[in-house]
């Protein structure tokens, strides 16, 4: 077996996105809820979502198709999303969904942060 060293790991990618990218917390996240400005997209897969269920409103991109959801460029783009728009995602647990923000932002968007703990946190939060 040959070892190989990344350039860059997960971690390494996680701590660079954490770095820019803002976090929201479970208890803000009804306040922005009721902005009609703010888009929550949900980048788990489509088996995660429907097993678990999802934040009511949420629209789901995967994030393995982030990038041609979000392109008006690509055959498969999501009008729901807006470059003006607030763009508030999450995942299971968060760290895809800070690294699909970040993916975001280096795309052009320019309001886009990420659900600390993600669904896990939402959920344990209102049950």
């Amino acid at each position: 077996m040959v070892k190989f060293e990344l350039k860059r790991g997960f971690k390494d990618m996680l701590a660079e996105a954490n770095a820019v990218i803002e976090s929201v917390s479970v208890q803000d996240l009804p306040y922005l809820l009721d902005d009609p400005d703010v888009l929550l997209i949900d980048v788990r897969g489509s088996e995660e979502r429907d097993r678990d269920g999802a934040i009511i409103n949420s629209t789901h991109i995967p994030r393995g198709l982030l990038e041609f959801h979000a392109d008006p460029e690509s055959p498969i783009f999501n009008e729901a999303l807006n470059l003006d728009s607030k763009l508030l995602l999450y995942c299971g647990t968060g760290g895809r969904s800070v690294l699909a923000a970040k993916t975001l932002l280096d795309m052009g968007y320019q309001d886009v942060s990420s659900l600390t703990g993600g669904f896990a946190a939402w959920k344990k939060a209102n049950s």
